[in-house]
């Protein structure tokens, strides 16, 4: 009877233990691990600037990659007006990170820090002449992407002249309605006491006209 009683126990444990162990399988068959994270750039940015005559790009690039699945942390800029391109390396990302300033395509600077090229110009014969050459198409409508492991497409333009920070040559000319106008406030202030002294004999002459009529009228 104890034998019977014995065998009737191990049988109760071994199904028991089939049980749990299948019981165990099938959850372990149903787990699914998430999808990882897409990584992206959101967040990051790049904007024109001007410093002592010299056209910049600085930029901010973060990198949000949660999953860790990115496969490279090396940035770049690409700018294009769709035929021309040029790709700018901006450096290694430092925990998904990285800012700076980078030189806009075809400016550069001279040994007083201050700019002496710019996109678009060269220096012939003793005078700046306007090119198309020398990256003058990314002073035109462009498009700026920023190149990581995922990719941004971010807004962009060529940052305009100032009388406080040049980014063309100075005294570089302006063509306006067929006027060719000095870019620069010195130069401006410079024409107008020429313009002054013919507004002068304008009205000078024109008095003169009034008077001699008066005169014949009179006579």
């Amino acid at each position: 009877m104890r034998k019977f009683l014995l065998s009737v126990a191990c049988a109760a444990l071994m199904v028991l233990g089939v049980s749990s162990a299948a019981a165990a399988a099938t959850d372990s068959d149903s787990y699914a691990p998430s999808p990882p994270v897409t990584p992206s750039l959101s967040g990051s940015s790049v904007s024109p600037a001007c410093s002592a005559d010299v056209p910049w790009i600085t930029y901010s690039v973060a990198l949000n990659d949660p999953s860790n699945v990115a496969t490279g942390h090396t940035a770049r800029l690409v700018l294009s007006n769709g035929s021309d391109s040029v790709t700018i390396p901006l450096g290694e990302l430092v925990d998904g990170r990285l800012s700076g300033t980078v030189l806009w395509p075809g400016a550069s600077v001279g040994d007083d820090g201050r700019g002496n090229g710019w996109p678009g110009w060269e220096y012939t014969n003793g005078e700046w002449v306007e090119t198309a050459g020398n990256f003058a198409w990314a002073r035109g409508e462009i498009t700026a992407t920023i190149e990581v492991d995922p990719t941004l497409s971010v807004p962009l333009s060529y940052p305009p002249s100032t009388p406080q920070c040049l980014t063309s040559p100075p005294g570089a000319t302006v063509t306006t309605a067929g006027l060719s106008l000095p870019s620069t406030g010195g130069d401006a202030a410079a024409v107008l006491p020429f313009l002054w002294g013919a507004g002068a004999l304008v009205i000078a002459g024109g008095t003169l006209l009034v008077a001699r009529r008066s005169r014949r009228a009179r006579g």
